[in-house]
């Protein structure tokens, strides 16, 4: 299969997907803050302020849609500025949108599937989940196929653990109780592109790997592989953190990813932070 991929935010995690599908003779298109061009793709201009020219020719012969956007406090920009427009283009044959797990709030570090109810803890949360129910709405009123990826913590090659530890800034802040679920982006992308040629209207993925964790215990995973002292424990409850830093400890839980195995049929490259780390050396 090949298509035309256009992705509104073609930025590290779309950019990997981006670069497989190149690989493979798929044309490649996408948006950024800042006109800008990457090694082979020219990037137009995007945020809310500042919407497509002309959407009928710059997304021309798009077959494959991906928004990985965050949306603001009005709602999706894409969505708001460009969803009637990408609707009626008349080629497009598939839309993902990346939301991500905070759709589902603090459950005390049960575990949460897709058929868990979403009750966000936070206003990122909230817009997440007011951003894929507009998505949902496109697809049923276009008859367009729109699949939500709700992703896990993202690393990978310049951005993981062993990154942090490099160049000092990785701590290890303990909340008794509290798990992340992860996902290399290698992985991410292979998913995504099992999703295309799977293309279920409606669908919702967890994007995630088998092991829930401790965020201290990823970071001493990863002094481990440097062969360095992990930095000291730090209690959540005393620990100087921004608002912003505070905010990611609301929610603890641990993410199954069943579906994507299940309906997908994919096999996780990175199962676990142990592996993706270690191929990050």
């Amino acid at each position: 299969m090949k298509g035309t991929l256009f992705c509104f935010g073609l930025g590290y995690s779309a950019g990997f997907l981006a670069q497989s599908l190149a690989a493979k003779g798929w044309s490649i298109g996408g948006t950024s803050r800042e006109a800008k061009a990457s090694t082979h793709v020219p990037l137009a201009p995007f945020d809310r302020s500042h919407p497509l020219d002309d959407v009928s020719k710059q997304l021309a012969g798009t077959t494959h849609l991906l928004i990985s956007i965050p949306p603001d406090e009005r709602g999706c920009p894409v969505c708001d500025l460009h969803g009637a427009q990408i609707a009626a283009l008349g080629t497009v044959r598939w839309i993902g949108y990346l939301s991500a797990t905070n759709v589902y709030g603090d459950r005390g570090g049960a575990w949460v599937d897709e058929t868990t109810p979403a009750a966000p803890t936070g206003e990122r949360g909230r817009r997440r989940v007011a951003a894929e129910a507009a998505w949902q709405d496109i697809g049923q009123r276009s008859a367009i196929p729109v699949q939500i990826f709700r992703l896990a913590g993202i690393y990978g090659p310049g951005r993981s653990a062993l990154d942090a530890l490099r160049v000092g800034t990785a701590r290890r802040i303990v909340k008794p109780g509290q798990v992340f679920s992860r996902i290399h982006v290698a992985d991410l992308a292979a998913a995504l592109e099992a999703a295309m040629t799977r293309t279920a209207a409606g669908a919702i993925y967890n994007l995630c790997d088998d092991e829930p964790a401790p965020p201290e215990e990823v970071i001493a995973y990863a002094a481990s592989l440097l062969g360095m002292a992990p930095p000291p424990l730090e209690d959540y409850a005393t620990a100087a953190l921004s608002p912003m830093a505070r905010s990611f400890y609301d929610d603890s839980k641990r993410v199954s990813n069943r579906r994507l195995k299940d309906e997908l049929g994919v096999t996780l490259r990175y199962p676990s932070y142990r592996e993706g780390l270690a191929s990050l050396l």
